[in-house]
């Protein structure tokens, strides 16, 4: 499990989609990014459906994510 403290593509407030690991500036949860890729959603589909989400947060989520496995 990802450490998400220290990405700054994300944010995650009590008051805010229930303290939920969200994409910083949206209520669109960082799980639900892993969730569709999985289900077979592209990233630019991602994108589409996600309003908010920028191509550099996606990047810097998976990134993240890339980097905590190989630790």
């Amino acid at each position: 499990m990802p450490n998400w403290d220290d990405c700054d593509a994300v944010e995650r407030q009590p008051d805010k989609v229930s303290g939920a690991w969200v994409f910083r500036g949206t209520r669109v949860p960082v799980s639900a990014l892993f969730e569709n890729l999985r289900a077979g959603a592209s990233v630019d589909e991602f994108l589409d459906w996600f309003e908010g989400v920028d191509a550099r947060q996606v990047q810097v989520v998976l990134e993240h994510e890339l980097n905590s496995l190989s630790v």
